[in-house]
């Protein structure tokens, strides 16, 4: 037991970490020249109303007063309008909107000054000529705005994806997606999770160091244990929808296939907004796979046209045939376009009994293709007929002619893309890059090495190791926390003292700081073979 304790005095005699004077904790990354302070164009490329240059780094209030001699830094987080000139010679460049951050208040945790100047390209141009003059700054690197931010712990590594995925999202549920990742909802599930694996990881170590005491709760293994199971389940079932993620993030594969002539291309046309195929009359018009990225009811997709399914063509359009039958199979959803005019042809039979009846049967594991059944011309029904095929799977009537149901077709997409992305808008946040799914993944296998064996100090690391790969998915993560939870939940007080009567101080001091644990008994050991001169105690308080 002395051993264990001596090994947390020594853990804790390092002492706590300095408290930082933002909210996160640094990601602990060094970031290439962070001494030097950085400038660059934050808006985009080109002419426009206004332009923003931004800097960040020690030297950005001696720039911002550089450019606005001989006025004095602005107050912090307000826009006054200001004359800028070029530091050198003086001469005026614009007349701008200015912002002053004093660090760590910004967005990269350093002091930053904003320049909204007008956004002709010799304005800014002159504008960043200026900044470059400036002794202490230099142009920024591709994304080390956002590398300050996570190195200084104001954004975690899922925030900064999330961010980018923001930046480049085109769909409205990319959007939601990326706001839901930047505001930190993927980061937080893996902190909860961090934390069940740091409390057993606590548990477990502590049982280690001090069950031969029986001074711990019963039961704290068969707790650990427990806990690890449940988090098993969960990253299970967030890795089974780690797909739904990455098809929201780079679009999901639709796939529009039917027999000749019947309306693919122009439902191609129609949902795409734009002539991507070639639309006629004569059958076998497309012989090749056309694709093309598209939003469809909000979600992105990459939407494929295919030959029409048939036998007996020439070589070039069986090789189109063949292409086509190979999309099928990697569709995340299919739309299956038939002639609402002619389901009695012989291609339409075909298509129905080898495409259309096996999507809606499945697969022996229970798996079953999406598939939407269009029934494309339905201007050439008469107004007012019977339903043109009642026997038929659930199917939507259309017209790409004029355009009746197509909302219909919307609603419909938007509900099978729901199920195939992901809803950004409900539900546990998405996993929506590889990263992420690897790092789960090795949690989960380093959770099964923990159940499987029977060696605690093994089941120790591969719970370390488990923690590890939550850890680098936001960019977190350190050995202290497992120290202050093993304090917190078993109150195992180690402390060295020059004088044992100030044990009792300390023992006052226990019960402000755990008022759960006032007026329990207390046990004062001493060891003998401390020097005289330097008394050690150990106070180990009762377990709850």
């Amino acid at each position: 037991m002395w051993r264990g304790l001596w090994t947390l005095v020594a853990r804790a005699a390092r002492g706590p970490r300095s408290p930082r004077p933002c909210t996160r904790q640094g990601s602990g990354v060094s970031v290439p020249g962070s001494g030097a302070t950085i400038f660059a164009l934050s808006s985009g490329h080109g002419r426009c109303g206004i332009a923003v240059i931004r800097t960040s780094g020690p030297a950005s209030g001696h720039a911002l007063r550089s450019l606005t001699a001989p006025r004095d830094l602005p107050p912090a987080r307000s826009a006054c309008l200001r004359l800028l000139s070029h530091p050198r010679s003086g001469e005026p460049l614009d007349r701008a909107l200015v912002l002053w951050f004093p660090g760590p208040q910004s967005f990269t945790g350093e002091d930053c000054a904003e320049f909204h100047v007008h956004g002709g390209p010799a304005v800014v141009s002159g504008v960043l000529q200026a900044l470059g003059c400036v002794p202490g700054l230099r142009p920024a690197e591709a994304g080390e705005f956002t590398r300050r931010a996570f190195a200084h712990g104001k954004l975690s590594l899922t925030e900064v994806e999330g961010l980018a995925d923001l930046i480049h999202a085109e769909t409205e549920a990319q959007r939601r997606q990326a706001l839901r990742q930047l505001d930190g909802e993927l980061g937080h599930l893996c902190h909860g999770w961090a934390r069940t694996l740091t409390k057993a990881l606590a548990h477990v170590e502590a049982y280690i160091d001090f069950g031969e005491d029986d001074n711990l709760e019963e039961g704290v293994l068969e707790q650990a244990n427990s806990e690890v199971r449940e988090l098993q389940l969960a990253l299970g079932a967030h890795l089974r929808d780690a797909r739904r993620g990455q098809r929201l993030r780079s679009g999901a594969h639709v796939v529009v296939a039917g027999p000749p002539n019947a309306g693919k291309s122009s439902l191609v046309n129609l949902l795409s907004r734009k002539p991507v195929s070639i639309v006629s009359p004569e059958p076998g018009t497309t012989r090749d796979v056309l694709e093309t990225p598209v939003d469809l009811a909000g979600f992105p997709a990459l939407l494929s046209d295919t030959a029409g399914l048939r036998e007996g063509a020439g070589p070039v359009e069986q090789e189109g045939v063949r292409r086509a039958r190979e999309r099928l199979e990697q569709a995340d959803l299919v739309l299956a376009v038939l002639d609402a005019s002619d389901l009695a042809s012989p291609s339409s039979c075909n298509f129905l009994d080898t495409v259309v009846a096996p999507a809606g049967a499945g697969s022996p594991n229970g798996n079953s293709q999406r598939l939407l059944l269009v029934l494309n011309k339905s201007d050439l029904l008469p107004p007012g007929g019977p339903d043109p095929s009642p026997n038929l799977r659930p199917h939507l009537l259309l017209s790409c002619l004029t355009g009746e149901g197509l909302d219909g077709l919307l609603e419909a997409l938007r509900k099978e893309l729901a199920q195939v992305c992901g809803d950004p808008s409900t539900g546990p946040p998405l996993l929506t890059r590889a990263r992420h799914q690897h790092h789960l993944q090795g949690c989960l296998d380093a959770l099964g090495h923990y159940t499987q064996t029977k060696d605690l100090a093994l089941a120790a690391e591969a719970l370390r190791l488990a923690r590890g790969h939550l850890a680098r998915i936001t960019g977190g993560g350190g050995t202290e926390e497992i120290l202050d939870i093993i304090f917190r939940d078993f109150c195992v007080g180690c402390l060295r003292l020059r004088d044992p009567s100030q044990a009792e101080s300390h023992l006052e001091q226990r019960d402000k700081f755990c008022p759960r644990r006032r007026g329990e008994e207390k046990t004062i050991t001493s060891l003998s073979c401390i020097p005289e001169t330097d008394v050690t105690l150990y106070v180990n308080y009762a377990p709850i």
